[in-house]
């Protein structure tokens, strides 16, 4: 008996040749971030990391630390485009920690948005 087409169209074969079997492809776009620990609406504690890959509904990514599993994120990307060629853009993406071992730190994206972030100089 076959598997599901479903399970074939999005099993893919990782780099530790383990089977990736996520709905939501992942693209390995290497940024740099900084992250927000947030406790009951306050930052328990901040950093600095860089992605390792991303999805609409996650992000894998290394930090300074490690974070502790379930706990709540906040990460601010500068985006490397600019909004019609003048703009900075920044993406800020909020979720929570499901894993965070020696391969990273991955979050379940709850709410992600694109702000502006000022204009680049003419020099620039």
């Amino acid at each position: 008996m076959t598997p599901a087409p479903v399970l074939v169209r999005y099993a893919i074969l990782t780099q530790t040749g383990r089977v990736d079997q996520r709905s939501h492809r992942r693209y390995p776009i290497t940024l740099e971030l900084e992250y927000k620990l947030i406790n009951k609406g306050r930052v328990e504690r901040s950093g600095f990391g860089r992605t390792l890959n991303i999805s609409s509904r996650g992000v894998l990514f290394d930090a300074d630390d490690l974070l502790s599993a379930n706990g709540r994120v906040e990460l601010t990307i500068p985006w490397p485009f600019l909004l019609e060629g003048i703009c900075r853009l920044k993406l800020v993406m909020r979720g929570r920690i499901v894993r965070s071992d020696g391969d990273g730190i991955a979050i379940r994206t709850e709410h992600y948005e694109f702000r502006t972030s000022g204009t680049r100089s003419a020099q620039s």
